[in-house]
């Protein structure tokens, strides 16, 4: 919440999709390291998916920053201050889709759970691993899950904020149970999204990634920065 940051630094959108950039160097080398022709297809099907992926929210998350004129999370909050209303999703709404499905193809979710399809690669680059090294990749996945969550619901949910901006639903010490909620929801949509859609074919899903979401998500990306020069609605620096 407002007030109970533990590490406020100004460039922590910059920070957060590094960090979750990293992910592909252990996916990679946990591929390479078995000695398994499977693994390392399923490494290689992986660390492609996820550099394609990032490529389009690299782009939602330049509109995000336009829009509100920092890279810092709390000022990113801050802009969406009043009702859910003034939230990113509703103006923003595209780059909202665009942003969630690619993070669920960035977390090998379903339905882009491709690097570990049971019918053409047994499980992936985890299939020479076994007992605890197993158990932590899934920690790892799960842990991606929540990090993705976490970085749409402050892009585009408001972050901390309450829904209805009235006391005593928007007092400090509820910021952080508004934060959970929202990525709890977050995650039940991606669990929701698992047992209804049907696995893409890694065409289909490289298709969607460049030739989708790329163009889509850069002309979308100068429309809105086209808009705000135009109607002087640029954030003052």
């Amino acid at each position: 919440g407002n007030g109970l940051v533990i590490a406020n630094i100004n460039v922590g959108v910059l920070y957060l999709f590094a960090i979750s950039s990293l992910g592909v160097y252990g996916i990679i080398m946990s591929g390479w390291a078995s000695n398994s022709r499977y693994a390392f297809l399923g490494a290689l099907r992986s660390s492609a998916q996820m550099v394609s992926y990032e490529v389009s929210m690299g782009f939602v998350i330049i509109t995000v920053l336009l829009c509100v004129g920092s890279l810092n999370l709390s000022d990113i909050v801050r802009a969406q201050s009043g009702s859910f209303w003034h939230w990113h999703w509703l103006p923003l709404f595209p780059m909202f889709v665009i942003f969630f499905i690619s993070a669920l193809a960035e977390t090998n979710r379903h339905p882009f759970d491709l690097p570990e399809a049971e019918a053409e690669l047994v499980a992936g680059y985890q299939v020479e691993y076994s007992s605890m090294t197993f158990a932590l990749f899934f920690l790892g996945e799960y842990a991606n899950m929540i990090l993705m969550g976490g970085m749409t619901s402050i892009l585009f949910l408001g972050g901390w904020l309450s829904p209805i901006d009235v006391w005593p639903l928007n007092v400090v010490w509820l910021g952080p149970v508004w934060f959970i909620l929202k990525v709890f929801v977050l995650m039940f949509v991606f669990i929701w999204i698992r047992a209804t859609l049907p696995r893409y074919r890694y065409d289909q899903l490289m298709r969607i990634g460049w030739k989708v979401f790329l163009p889509f998500s850069l002309v979308y990306l100068v429309a809105v920065a086209g808009f705000l020069v135009a109607f002087d609605k640029l954030p003052k620096l």
